[in-house]
């Protein structure tokens, strides 16, 4: 549609509340609420971003729905973009900021510090320092012996790993420890966290007493810095929310306004323990009582298709009526609370709400650096491979300024010694994928391709086959250049958009060379047919030395260093190769 195809149909709506909708024929490209359709819609005639002029180039129409107020549009609005999720509408993005720890529901759980826990895990937290966080669980498996390992690892061993070894567990994968036995020291870790500080700190009292009389004066303070950190464990962080009347479930909000941007951080709490933690980003509305407004809209749009809590504690009244009414009919208690165990957990919302101002800080220069809308969500790519064998991709993605491991992919691709057409098959399948709708993530802000100018040309070959319109820089490794189509960036070594890219640059060459380092100890070579050379054996054959052109090469001496290979299988592999 151009300015007068808008302006056109927005004089045919009427001046009330309601919701529009920018449709390509049977696509949605954006959902959006109106207290006045008209003068919205006419406002797009006019847009200020080159992001919605894109979208309203590429409309073909516009439909309307008209309601009574202006939050019934907005919980339709909400419904519209769950429903469609249209391109073009910048959506909640979670973004797990404080970690917790989780005890997996294997019959052998596993111990580990995560931001993302499984569904049916345990989970307790969430915890402001993770440094803490890791110090009380390095303890707890030096006293319980928990595992620590991955499914893969812990699966068929013959022999215990290294962990156990060295006091870190008890093995149940090889049954140095019974399962009814390691069932216990679990219980002991879940009381742990539930409150009971001298399951942990007793025993490391008594092992700091026994190392300062056995004159082990270093270790006995380590313990005792350790024993200082366990037990100040529980005085923050991990607060379990106060239950009234019987009530399982509830979320606290905290709400922090900067600019245009709004971030509401939500803390979940089941049977009285905080088990989940959420960051979500809105744009913040102008005007005055922006941060009661935030949390009507936050909760009108957030709760309109999820399970609502029995309780919600706010920092302070959201002031609409509407949501009120709708809150209240369905049973929900709105408290502000003025002191005591839930005033701290609001803290800790609105803490967690204002975290990390410096990771925004660094995608707001980088997108006024480049021109861009936003540089909220980036994805990058690199290519691996090994003289063209073993070639693979990756995909990384990084939300202000952290990376979003859950939005990871990688890429086996074409076997070619072609690092151009590699890097233009890896993003055109991205591309291809986006544009079909065949891939659940959102569009990125940009996208950032390792290497330098030809690179970059071969990734903007592959988003003009497909059509998909994202913005795409290069950074090169060597002078830490910034390309871009209309030219060259040297910025300063310490600016922080420099810094940004370096990171989503050096996570995507991470993740792809350690993909192809897998992929590449899949490949059969002519070692597999050296008598005395295993499949690890190869592995470490190949993870040495490179290639089998460099095992070749290597000298007996060379050869013999390599774990598992002896005199005798290192003069087999100078005659065979």
């Amino acid at each position: 549609m151009n300015a007068a195809a808008v302006r056109e149909r927005a004089s045919d709506l009427p001046r009330d509340p309601g919701v529009y909708q920018f449709r390509q024929g049977e696509a949605t490209l954006y959902v959006g609420k109106a207290v006045d359709l008209r003068d919205r819609v006419r406002s797009y005639a006019d847009p200020r971003s080159d992001r919605i002029a894109r979208m309203v180039e590429r409309a073909d129409g516009v439909e309307v729905a008209v309601t009574d107020t202006e939050t019934q549009a907005l919980l339709l609005e909400a419904n519209l973009i769950k429903r469609h999720q249209p391109r073009y509408n910048v959506r909640l993005k979670d973004d797990k900021s404080y970690p917790l720890v989780q005890l997996t529901a294997h019959a052998v759980p596993r111990i580990e510090v995560t931001r993302d826990p499984d569904e049916d895990a345990v989970a307790y937290g969430p915890f402001t320092d993770k440094g803490r966080v890791e110090t009380v669980v390095k303890a707890l498996r030096e006293t319980y012996g928990l595992r620590g390992c991955s499914d893969h690892k812990y699966a068929d061993r013959d022999r215990p790993c290294l962990d156990y070894e060295v006091g870190l567990c008890t093995a149940p994968c090889t049954g140095e420890i019974s399962e009814d036995a390691y069932a216990e020291d679990v219980a002991s870790v879940r009381r742990f966290f539930e409150g009971e500080t001298g399951v942990l700190a007793d025993p490391l009292r008594r092992e700091m007493e026994r190392a300062a009389e056995g004159k082990e004066f270093e270790r006995a303070a380590n313990l005792r810095d350790r024993l200082d950190v366990v037990e100040s464990f529980h005085a923050g962080g991990g607060e379990a929310v106060s239950s009234h009347g019987g009530e399982r479930s509830v979320d606290v909000l905290g709400v922090a306004v900067a600019g245009d941007d709004a971030t509401v951080a939500r803390l979940h709490s089941e049977g009285g323990q905080l088990v989940d933690r959420e960051r979500h980003r809105m744009a913040a509305p102008e005007g005055d009582e922006r941060v009661p407004r935030v949390l009507a809209a936050f909760l009108a749009q957030y709760y309109a298709e999820r399970e609502l809590p029995d309780a919600v504690l706010l920092p302070e009244r959201h002031g609409d009526e509407e949501v009120a009414a709708w809150l209240d009919a369905e049973g929900v208690d709105v408290r502000v609370p003025g002191a005591g165990r839930e005033a701290k957990l609001v803290d800790l919302a609105l803490k967690n709400a204002r975290s990390r101002g410096g990771d925004r800080d660094g995608t707001r220069a980088l997108a006024d650096e480049l021109g861009l809308d936003a540089a909220a969500r980036i994805e990058g790519f690199d290519v691996s491979h090994a003289g063209g064998s073993a070639v693979v991709g990756s995909d990384v993605t990084f939300v202000d300024g952290d990376p979003e491991k859950a939005d990871y992919r990688r890429k086996k691709l074409e076997e070619r010694n072609d690092d151009y057409a590699n890097m233009r098959a890896l993003v055109r399948w991205r591309a291809e994928r986006a544009v079909e709708g065949r891939d659940d993530r959102p569009d990125p802000d940009l996208l950032l391709i390792d290497g330098g100018e030809g690179q970059l040309g071969a990734a903007r070959d592959a988003l003009a086959e497909t059509g998909w319109d994202v913005p795409a820089v290069a950074l090169a490794k060597d002078r830490e250049l910034v390309v871009t189509p209309s030219g060259v960036y040297d910025w300063p070594d310490d600016a922080p958009h420099l810094h940004l890219l370096q990171r989503v640059r050096d996570e995507a060459h991470r993740f792809a060379v350690q993909y192809h380092q897998t992929v590449r100890d899949e490949v059969k070579t002519v070692l597999d047919d050296v008598p005395g050379v295993g499949p690890e054996t190869r592995k470490r054959l190949l993870r040495r030395f490179g290639s089998v052109e460099n095992v070749r090469g290597a000298s007996p001496d060379e050869l013999r260093s390599v774990d598992g290979v002896g005199e005798k299988t290192a003069e087999t592999l100078a005659s065979r190769l």
